[in-house]
């Protein structure tokens, strides 16, 4: 039987790993496919099951959605990060830009997309929509860390989802939800992130001061 701290563990530290990615080390198929088989256990809406997983590890298909990656925010993180004050979101900017750069060398890229599309439909639809896709990914993202691999949610592409799409033979009934880079981590131990206490950020009943 597992133990709860040993699961605690594992969501206190599934964290976006950008600098700390292994980009020499190769990711095994077996283990992608593993870690695929349990996020597709997670619930879906109306049991829809209309997740798809597209996995990229061709080093020339990589290297050319690396470069619409960059096309679509390599500019702003280089700002952002020149501009930002506080250190950590500074070092949050600079890992993005980092991991901009060596997109390429990130030996897998996993691509989650919902089987059908739902532009200018309703909030409630792409919600239903997103709600069936986001706890599998965060499921395949937590199987990741459980077996000392990391990634990061990216969403840049989608800002050129179309040219993605394009490249990989998507088809048009067709969204794609974010980018996932694969690799194994870098280092032993992973800390959980800086978070503020729970406390100043729930409200109950009401909106308001509790």
């Amino acid at each position: 039987m597992m133990r709860s701290n040993d699961f605690d563990e594992v969501l206190s530290t599934t964290r976006a790993i950008r600098r700390r990615l292994d980009l020499d080390r190769p990711v095994e198929r077996e283990v992608v496919l593993e870690c695929l088989q349990l996020a597709v256990h997670a619930p879906t809406a109306s049991n829809t099951q209309d997740w798809r997983w597209v996995v990229v590890t061709d080093p020339e298909l990589r290297r050319e959605i690396a470069e619409i990656y960059r096309s679509c925010g390599a500019d702003y993180l280089a700002q952002a990060a020149a501009a930002a004050t506080d250190p950590q979101t500074r070092r949050v900017y600079e890992g993005a830009l980092y991991l901009a750069d060596n997109l390429a060398r990130v030996p897998v890229f996993v691509i989650p997309c919902i089987a059908r599309r739902f532009d200018g439909a309703p909030n409630g639809v792409a919600a239903s929509a997103y709600g069936s896709i986001m706890p599998a990914a965060w499921s395949f993202l937590l199987a990741l860390r459980s077996r000392g691999l990391g990634s990061v949610w990216t969403t840049l592409h989608l800002f050129r989802e179309a040219d993605v799409a394009r490249l990989l033979g998507i088809p048009d009934d067709v969204t794609q939800v974010a980018l996932f880079p694969v690799a194994y981590i870098t280092g032993d131990t992973l800390r959980p992130a800086q978070r503020p206490p729970v406390e100043g950020i729930v409200h109950w009943d009401r909106w308001g001061p509790a």
